[in-house]
């Protein structure tokens, strides 16, 4: 994988949108010169296996072929809804978050939600991309305009993500996605990982997921006397972590995060590189990367006067920005 930075190849303005952003970066797909070109989205978790929807695609010979998960009718209202036609895999709308939705061919009680997941013929994308650069009333965005575009050519189809076999996945775990897009939405996904069964198997040896491992040492939990005990329970402690003589429950920590003694962390998400200060109470919160929590700071205890200080989420997360130093 290359990360590509932002450019303005079109002039001195940013992306537009998500389809700007692959428009103005196409030189590097020329590059490699691909018959086909998968674009995903990057605020979903799922587990799937991309060659079995591009091997569906190809049979397929439509010129997109979007990845669709079913939910109840009722849920309709909440979701870009993909609407297919008697054959069950060609899309005839695509609709956002619909109130007068039509159940599907095969399952009248469920619709197709769509996973923000796309596998385009590349001219057919190229040639998309070309018309929707130079419509003024386009918001040039992926969902909201390319794939509306290819479905008005009765040229798009669907793919069941149930369809999807995964090594070492179960019936349990086959289906899990979640959108999180928004800050409630990214805490919960966090909160379903440290269930005493979790859903989403981070566990699965058969069908790993990958991600950049630098060499820290592993995580270390010291002080046992009194309350003064380096403990974590029902958590997931990265490498280079340090509890000292303090009680993380519930939470997802980040890799060098330093808790200190007596400070009691409980359902929150601390992000890399904090530092929780002793005797500091952090509930259901979220803190990004290199938050300074002094000792005796107190987060997420007094929603009023946090609401002052910090963003608090509709579900009531307190989240810290990037770098904060929290005042006591």
């Amino acid at each position: 994988m290359t990360p590509v930075p932002a450019q303005q190849r079109l002039g001195p303005r940013w992306f537009a949108g998500s389809a700007d952003a692959i428009f103005q970066s196409y030189n590097l797909i020329d590059d490699a010169s691909p018959d086909y070109i998968i674009v995903f989205g990057a605020d979903h978790i799922y587990r799937m296996d991309p060659s079995q929807m591009v091997a569906d695609h190809i049979a397929s010979g439509a010129a997109v072929t979007v990845a669709g998960i079913r939910q109840p009718l009722e849920m309709a209202d909440q979701f870009g809804v993909i609407e297919v036609g008697p054959d069950g895999k060609t899309i005839k709308a695509f609709r956002e978050k619909p109130t007068d939705a039509v159940g599907l061919p095969d399952s009248p009680d469920e619709i197709y939600a769509s996973m923000g997941n796309y596998v385009f013929t590349a001219q057919a994308l190229n040639e998309a991309l070309e018309r929707d650069a130079v419509d003024l009333n386009s918001k040039h965005d992926m969902g909201g305009n390319i794939i509306p575009m290819l479905v008005n050519r009765g040229d798009a189809q669907v793919y069941d993500f149930r369809d999807n076999v995964v090594p070492g996945s179960t019936e349990r775990d086959r289906g899990y996605w979640r959108d999180i897009g928004t800050l409630d939405s990214f805490y919960t996904a966090h909160m379903d990982l440290v269930a005493i069964h979790p859903i989403f198997n981070l566990y699965n040896r058969e069908w790993p997921i990958f991600t950049g491992y630098p060499s820290w040492p592993p995580a270390k939990f010291v002080h046992s006397w009194g309350e003064r005990v380096g403990r974590a329970v029902s958590s997931m402690i990265s490498p280079g972590v340090v509890v000292s003589g303090a009680l993380v429950e519930n939470s997802v920590i980040s890799p060098n995060v330093t808790v200190h003694s007596w400070a009691h962390v409980t359902g929150s998400v601390i992000m890399e590189g904090c530092d929780i200060g002793r005797h500091a109470v952090i509930r259901n919160a979220i803190l990004d990367k290199n938050v300074m929590v002094p000792e005796g700071a107190e987060i997420g205890v007094d929603l009023e006067r946090d609401r002052k200080r910090f963003t608090v989420s509709d579900g009531g997360i307190v989240v810290i920005g990037k770098g904060q130093r929290v005042d006591v």
